[in-house]
């Protein structure tokens, strides 16, 4: 499963490697690849993950999440 996440707040590269890592750490994501350009994330997930997890996990980061699909 993939989910796409649009993300604000990320203005540099140290900023993508923030949410990247953030993600990664949650349990049950396989690979998150992060977009400064198109502000968003692709995360490949190996189980279901609550959006509100995802969410947090973004928000505890820095960063506010506005959609995912």
């Amino acid at each position: 499963m993939i989910k796409k996440i649009t993300i604000e707040g990320m203005s540099c590269q140290h900023c993508v490697r923030h949410v990247r890592e953030a993600l990664e750490e949650l349990a049950g994501v396989k690979t998150a690849k992060v977009n400064l350009e198109s502000k968003t994330a692709e995360v490949e997930l190996d189980q279901d993950v609550d959006d509100e997890k995802i969410k947090a996990a973004i928000s505890d980061a820095g960063y506010e999440v506005t959609s995912i699909n």
